[in-house]
């Protein structure tokens, strides 16, 4: 069931350290308004949308056309995305337009885009890593 490694070969609790920090664990409901949100940043499709929405307000139309998805598929999304907070609809006349909620969900995507970089980055090896980033950005001077 468990290595070796990851249990203590000694079971001796601190009593006081536990009772403190069960004092300042989160509350049960705001654990699972977090595990909501993690589950629904857990769909690539719903994290293209977001990346799509940090660069700011869009439509549905051309947020269908940036992300190469039917409209009723980034539809289906967005309504996920806007029951979880994570999105905001806006309509004018005919059209629905839609933007990040607030800047929390930004900074989320920011740091966890960071967080998965530097992961990436650290598995690769350091030659390679400048390597394939000048292969991807192509000569000098070209587009």
């Amino acid at each position: 069931m468990f290595k070796d490694d990851e249990v203590c070969d000694l079971v001796q609790i601190d009593l006081t350290r536990v009772r403190k920090i069960r004092a300042e664990l989160v509350q049960p409901d705001a654990v699972q308004g977090l595990a909501d949100t993690f589950s629904a940043l857990g769909d690539p499709t719903r994290v293209r949308i977001l990346d799509a929405l940090s660069h700011g307000e869009l439509c549905v139309c051309d947020l269908a056309a940036v992300l190469r998805l039917s409209q009723s598929a980034v539809s289906h999304q967005l309504r996920l995305l806007r029951g979880m907070r994570l999105v905001r609809p806006r309509r004018d006349g005919r059209v629905m337009f839609y933007s990040l909620d607030d800047q929390h969900i930004m900074s989320i995507f920011k740091q966890t885009l960071q967080h998965v970089e530097e992961s990436a980055s650290a598995t690769r090896p350091r030659g390679r890593v400048a390597t394939a980033r000048q292969a991807q950005a192509g000569p000098k001077g070209r587009g």
